[in-house]
């Protein structure tokens, strides 16, 4: 493997600097890849305009081909911020208009390229943002396949298209979370279910590897319903989940979740609802559920 920096009036984004991860890698048998820290992409999906597709100019890499807006990484970013920054530097997608579902990483050992997919929670008109891209469409996912993909992007579209019918949701019965480690949470019942629900939206951000789902080669960011009862009604509302009170009894509004998380897609959704209460692990489970013990989320959240 190799180093190489574009050469001298390689027309790739004059604009501005370039960062030190804009090279290009070279495998031995002399394969190039952008991207000297890795790349990454956007996969928009929206529920009705379909995917945000991306025909690319010519004299990029396979030019005239269909893509993801998407390029190589900057020194020391995260994929899931480049993938970002990419598709507002590409196709001028508004900060805070999608929500990340998943990222999906293709690991060469020498490159790596994540796919990060994510829902369009404010829909937007992409616009041509920069010179690599000859066109921007929203592509209804039956017809992906019918355009010229590049290699890459088609390679992995059978996978991706598998995974989009998937929406993990994790409904979280916060009291018996709270009564599951012994640090005097009976003093303040409110402030520690608050404190549970800082590190759930914590988790919702940074996301859950995918083993957890059956989903080994992803990492998820799943919908999080709290369900607070009792006196942690009084904690605070936290961004990154969903906090549902319940009225009476938390097993009463947390079977109404699952319930309520079964219709909130055309799909439904994968549910994992954590309590270690027996007798509602049984009700979830009829409904379609997967219930898992306390200690399955605290894990998660490093108590």
């Amino acid at each position: 493997m190799t180093i190489v920096p574009p050469t001298p009036g390689e027309p790739r984004r004059p604009q501005g600097p370039r960062d030190p991860g804009d090279a290009w890698v070279v495998a031995e048998d002399g394969t190039k890849y952008w991207g000297a820290f890795g790349a990454a992409g956007l996969l928009a999906v929206d529920e009705v305009r379909g995917v945000l597709l991306q025909k690319r100019v010519e004299w990029s890499h396979f030019g005239g081909t269909w893509g993801i807006p998407g390029g190589a990484l900057h020194l020391g970013e995260d994929a899931v911020t480049g993938a970002l920054r990419e598709s507002q530097e590409e196709a001028a997608v508004p900060p805070g208009a999608v929500r990340p579902l998943l990222t999906r990483v293709l690991d060469l050992e020498i490159w790596q390229y994540t796919t990060l997919v994510a829902t369009v929670e404010e829909p937007f008109v992409p616009e041509i943002a920069d010179p690599e891209s000859l066109e921007l469409r929203w592509v209804p996912l039956d017809q992906v396949e019918n355009l010229p993909l590049h290699p890459g992007f088609g390679a992995a579209w059978p996978e991706l298209r598998r995974l989009l019918d998937l929406r993990p949701v994790i409904v979280v019965d916060v009291a018996n979370v709270v009564g599951s480690v012994p640090n005097g949470w009976w003093k303040d019942r409110a402030g520690a279910s608050a404190r549970v629900l800082e590190r759930l939206a914590r988790l919702a951000s940074e996301g859950i590897a995918g083993d957890r789902f059956g989903e080994p080669d992803v990492r998820w960011f799943p919908w999080i319903v709290a369900v607070l009862e009792g006196e942690a009604r009084a904690a605070q509302d936290v961004d990154g989940i969903t906090v549902m009170r319940a009225d009476g009894l938390g097993d009463e509004a947390i079977v109404a979740a699952v319930a309520l998380a079964g219709h909130e897609e055309d799909l439904p959704p994968r549910v994992t609802v954590v309590t270690s209460d027996r007798e509602l692990q049984d009700r979830v489970s009829a409904l379609g559920a997967t219930p898992r013990g306390a200690q399955w989320i605290t894990e998660l959240l490093g108590e």
